[in-house]
């Protein structure tokens, strides 16, 4: 199997033709993290990779990273918003249950006659909706999807705790997929291990807070080591299972993009895949911090406006999270956006 190329027969073809990225303007540092919980700049970086990540400020919000990442993303796609059919807007942290964010996004641009739904499935919902956005093209239900993952980690993580705080961050990352003369996304390999639903949870409902007030808001708690456990053994599995079904080998990769959840997770699951050193593996967590459903998107632009890899070439994406659940494909890798996101940010990292 040649580089650039994925072997599965198809009926119709996808592929990503847009990135679109954004970044919040405010930098956090360890040292500013550690301010609030009992703990080190060292241990943060030993454990996690983590140097720095962003922290969204009141302006914005998550329809406005959303919507700036989608237009940046249907700008390099080369459409403009009266083309959408659908958009797929993938988020665990959406504050209010209805509308549907991805309506008002969808609003936002200008897209007034799409389709626009979200999809809960924690960091594994930029994959799990990239699968639904390409077997809707593949079918011949849509033409052009908007695919969206974007977050506000620190509306649902405790700053004072001392398991999450240094981990999770906000941002949002979105891709175009449409129609290819030859298939450019591979079959989603998917699934779920409701053994581990504790490991990554809400600590109480928002029925039992409307109740008891005197309860603390619900907030997000994590297993790390239960996490870090399952996903070395069921990740892995997938990562091969995705290759196997995309009719590629670790030796055709270029990229490969998992979840940034933690650097250390990131470099193990690298090493028990045994990617060849040609392959470059994204380690975007160590500067963006863990941003759940945007996180790959945001990686895979990184990589690609940074000249590591190159276009076309095939690479494995893999997102895992709250659930426990997985999802992954290999994807062709689309062009560098000529207009990224601000790499660097216009306020200096406090601390």
């Amino acid at each position: 199997m040649g580089a650039g190329r994925l072997g599965f027969n198809s009926t119709g073809h996808s592929r990503i033709t847009g990135l679109g990225t954004y970044r919040p303007r405010r930098v956090v540092s360890n040292r500013e993290v550690c301010a609030r919980i009992d703990s080190s700049e060292e241990w943060i970086e030993t454990r996690s990779g983590i140097r720095t990540r962003r922290f969204a400020a009141p302006d914005e919000t998550l329809c406005a990273m959303a919507s700036a990442a989608g237009r940046r993303a249907l700008g390099h796609a080369g459409i403009d918003s009266e083309q959408l059919d659908c958009l797929i807007l993938a988020s665990m942290s959406h504050l209010v249950q209805t509308p549907p964010l991805a309506i008002a996004v969808a609003h936002e641009l200008g897209a007034v006659n799409t389709a626009a739904f979200d999809l809960s499935a924690a960091c594994a919902g930029f994959c799990h909706a990239l699968a639904v956005a390409s077997d809707m093209v593949r079918a011949g239900d849509a033409r052009h999807v908007l695919v969206i993952g974007a977050e506000r980690m620190t509306d649902i993580v405790d700053p004072s705790d001392r398991n999450t705080a240094f981990m999770f961050a906000d941002g949002a990352g979105a891709v175009v997929v449409g129609p290819s003369a030859q298939p450019g996304i591979g079959p989603v390999v998917r699934g779920a291990d409701g053994a581990f639903l504790d490991a990554l949870r809400m600590n109480t409902s928002w029925a039992a807070f409307r109740d008891d007030p005197a309860l603390d808001r619900p907030m997000m708690k994590m297993d790390g080591r239960r996490v870090f456990r399952w996903a070395v053994d069921r990740v892995v599995e997938a990562g091969r299972r995705a290759l196997k079904d995309a009719c590629v080998s670790v030796d055709d990769l270029v990229a490969f993009v998992p979840h940034q959840a933690n650097a250390r997770m990131i470099d193990v699951l690298a090493d028990r895949l045994a990617l060849p050193e040609h392959v470059v593996v994204a380690r975007d967590v160590v500067t963006a911090g863990n941003t759940s459903a945007a996180s790959i998107p945001l990686a895979m632009e990184r990589l690609l406006c940074d000249g590591e890899v190159p276009s076309g070439g095939p690479a494995l994406l893999i997102g895992f999270g709250a659930g426990l659940n997985y999802a992954g494909q290999v994807v062709l890798l689309p062009d560098a956006p000529a207009d990224p996101a601000p790499a660097e940010a216009p306020m200096a990292a406090e601390g």
